[in-house]
């Protein structure tokens, strides 16, 4: 049994894959793209996050929005797909994200214990707040916070930083969760408590920073801030 993180007063979280589930998209349009969704997902996904650390690189920063079209752009030319249609559809099913099924009792365990919760996203505000919405989580939320406030991508220290001036509390008082390795490693490596909910069973990344908590799903979480299980 993990121990529980002391003296933790906010728990912030990533969004996409850690609390909503980006494969969603493309497995709703399942119906058009057939055997291929899945592909589609695991390429828009990979160049989505590709592009907004090259932006970042180049000093060309542009909202999450803008970047995901990008990203699915040359996803859909990749798989030789030219559909109008399916690429607005596909863009809308993006702010239409699903939470997975350890979201809900988890915030609502930390939130019932007194903990503040957020979200810490490279999503555009617009976009991430939609997204939110239709998921049902932003009355468990007491921030959402985006890259838009700082103009670059996380893992830059900068994006953490937002979460300790808006929450006013400490990094060493902010339990961090993502289910992205690079995003752990940048959290750790700035200083937050770190909990990597490794969803897909990935290799921990050989990178600065190492999360300080691995596990497998959020319904870990309450325990080790010591607030005890979900509901």
């Amino acid at each position: 049994m993990h121990p529980a993180f002391p003296h933790i007063q906010a728990c912030v979280f990533d969004a996409y894959g850690t609390l909503l589930d980006f494969n969603s998209a493309a497995a709703q349009a399942r119906d058009v793209l057939g055997d291929r969704a899945d592909r589609l997902s695991e390429l828009w996904r990979a160049k989505q996050l590709q592009y907004t650390w090259l932006r970042s690189l180049m000093g060309t920063y542009a909202p999450f929005l803008q970047v995901t079209g990008e990203a699915l752009d040359h996803s859909l030319e990749t798989l030789g797909i030219d559909d109008a249609a399916l690429r607005s559809r596909l863009m809308q099913l993006y702010r239409e994200l699903a939470p997975f099924a350890d979201v809900m009792d988890t915030l609502g365990a930390l939130r019932a214990a007194g903990l503040r919760t957020a979200i810490l996203t490279n999503g555009s505000q617009e976009m991430i707040d939609a997204t939110c919405a239709h998921a049902g989580i932003t009355p468990l939320l007491d921030a959402i916070l985006s890259v838009d406030d700082v103009g670059i991508y996380k893992p830059h220290p900068s994006v953490y930083e937002l979460a300790c001036t808006r929450l006013g509390v400490t990094r060493d008082r902010i339990a961090f969760v993502s289910s992205n390795g690079w995003d752990a490693a940048g959290a750790a490596q700035f200083g937050f408590r770190v909990i990597w909910c490794n969803r897909y069973g990935q290799r921990e990344e050989h990178l600065p920073g190492h999360p300080h908590v691995e596990i497998r799903s959020l319904t870990e979480i309450p325990a080790l801030l010591g607030v005890g299980a979900t509901p």
